[in-house]
């Protein structure tokens, strides 16, 4: 399932962020010369009427698409090269394309990536529903306490109801589990109910380590409480295809959210670097979601997706956001950086990227069962 999931997840994914940078270009009268599906050596591919090579190569970490006038796949400017061209090299090239052009090609791989999650989540709510959980009435009501709970020790006692979480209105217990999940290690205030009078309380969120069915371990925010016995109730509402809109619009927005609270968390400390995953991982998750079914697999290509999205807009040279923020400072200069510092900033984007990349492949290496996790 390794083997099967990560082609079948990448691929597609990749494929599509970078044909909707071809596409764009192409409505723009911008030749690509290239469209690969991977890096490095060439594995097999075709020259089409227009004159672009596609082609699938040996590394299966990402795929590019270059244009007329790209120097490499990084489609890093040089601008001497683009000041002297010739009438015949302009035509058609990138760099010669207006600043609003060159823009919307650069965020069109991400906008695909986006699309595609929304599609996905779109098609979710209009054939399987809105799931709706219900909780019991009393479901926000202190039943007991886990052992070492931060609740029982900042003070709350069993009877005591949830009213709010930092600042936040409670309606059910599902509303504690969202306020504290994400955030371990959190200082917040919770709001109680005690005897007919409010009592606020600073509770610091522990750090508790979960197991899933495969192995995978992973850090999540609990205050140690248990609620009244009486499993929720869980529905699906039918929802149409109009409807079905804004429900996978806030769920991208819940993701997004979830990423940003992370990544935040690793730069801060408030969870361990161990928590990032690279190619490895992403190979081994697809795999896990594949053996339990299409569904859990096309979700999580859409969470995939959205990483894609998120990672390719990050303001860092030689990423898609770092184009982006280069033409944003090219807006506002009325005209391009130089020469000098533009080319040193997408080298060391690039540098930093492949950085990144080795040391979230050692993190995935040094997680596998045989060093010890």
């Amino acid at each position: 399932m390794y083997i099967i999931g990560f082609p079948l997840l990448l691929g597609p994914l990749v494929t599509l962020h970078e044909l909707g940078h071809y596409l764009v270009g192409r409505l723009f009268g911008v030749k690509a010369e290239a469209f690969s599906v991977g890096f490095g050596k060439e594995l097999w591919g075709y020259t089409d009427k227009r004159g672009t090579r596609w082609k699938l190569s040996a590394l299966p970490l990402g795929g590019y698409v270059q244009f007329k006038g790209d120097m490499d796949p990084s489609s890093i400017p040089h601008r001497d090269r683009i000041d002297d061209a010739s009438p015949e090299e302009r035509e058609g090239s990138f760099h010669h394309a207006s600043l609003g052009k060159r823009a919307l090609i650069v965020f069109a791989g991400p906008a695909m990536n986006i699309l595609i999650a929304l599609a996905i989540f779109v098609g979710f709510f209009a054939l399987l529903g809105k799931p709706v959980v219900e909780f019991p009435d009393n479901s926000t009501t202190i039943a007991g306490f886990a052992e070492n709970s931060p609740a029982q020790e900042a003070g709350a006692q069993i009877g005591d109801r949830i009213l709010a979480v930092d600042g936040e209105r409670i309606d059910d217990f599902a509303d504690v589990i969202d306020r504290v999940a994400l955030y371990p290690n959190r200082t917040i205030e919770v709001v109680f109910e005690r005897d007919g009078r409010e009592i606020v309380l600073p509770i610091t969120i522990a750090s508790v380590e979960q197991t899933d069915r495969f192995g995978n371990k992973g850090s999540i925010g609990q205050i140690g409480i248990y609620r009244p016995d009486g499993d929720p109730k869980v529905t699906y509402e039918h929802v149409g295809l109009v409807q079905a809109f804004p429900e996978a619009i806030r769920q991208i927005g819940r993701i997004v959210d979830m990423m940003v609270v992370g990544i935040k968390q690793i730069i801060v400390g408030d969870r361990s670097v161990k928590e990032l995953g690279g190619p490895v991982t992403i190979g081994k998750f697809a795999g896990e979601q594949l053996s339990m079914g299409a569904l859990s697999f096309i979700n999580f290509a859409a969470l995939i997706s959205l990483n894609l999205a998120f990672i390719n807009l990050l303001p860092i040279p030689a990423l898609d956001g770092g184009h982006l923020a280069f033409y944003a400072a090219e807006a506002v200069r009325r005209k391009p950086l130089g020469p000098r510092s533009t080319e040193v900033a997408y080298r060391a984007g690039v540098a930093l990227v492949l950085a990144l990349m080795v040391f979230v492949t050692f993190i995935d290496i040094a997680k596998l069962p045989f060093f010890g996790n």
